[in-house]
């Protein structure tokens, strides 16, 4: 399996939400934890943040 792992800025382009949310939204535990890749670095798989997507109640604007 070929796991792809995203970048904060990534996720940030993939949600649309800040920094300060994707965090924000961590602590409430309704967002997907990275995984620590380094001393100072973090990567989300894709496949946690699609599950997350996925998980989203379908809302239609009429």
């Amino acid at each position: 399996m070929n796991e792809r792992l995203l970048k904060r800025r990534e996720v940030e382009e993939i949600t649309g939400f800040s920094r300060t949310t994707i965090y924000r939204l961590m602590a409430e535990g309704v967002f997907p934890r990275p995984l620590r890749t380094g001393e100072n670095s973090v990567r989300w798989r894709q496949s946690d943040l699609q599950k997350w997507m996925n998980a989203l109640p379908n809302t239609s604007i009429a």
